[in-house]
């Protein structure tokens, strides 16, 4: 009885264990894309780039040498690029991203 006992509470351990892996408290792919196009449309930074003119569009343009993600904001007379760098939370949580706007519109 003492070994079934000793099975269920290691059992139980096990699982609690990988639920407080970090792997579980990542994100989907879908809010991680949520959560990087409310970091550009949250930026001051850009929105005076873009002129405070409305958005037309946001796309996911590529990843740079060093990681950071690639993204597109569009206006009607603007192109601009930005990119985001991921900051991984030092324990669970969810990745945030710094926005660089490097150049103006296009």
């Amino acid at each position: 009885m003492k070994h079934i006992i000793a099975a269920v509470f290691v059992s139980t351990a096990l699982v609690f264990t990988a639920l407080a892996s970090p792997a579980a408290a990542a994100l989907s792919g879908y809010y991680d894309s949520a959560e990087k196009i409310a970091t550009i449309l949250s930026s001051s930074a850009v929105a005076d780039a873009v002129g405070q003119a409305p958005v037309g569009s946001i796309s996911n343009t590529g990843t740079r040498k060093d990681g950071a993600s690639e993204w597109q904001v569009r206006t009607q007379e603007c192109d601009l690029t930005v990119y985001l760098i991921p900051v991984l939370p030092e324990g669970p949580g969810k990745t945030t991203y710094l926005l660089e706007a490097p150049g103006g519109c296009e």
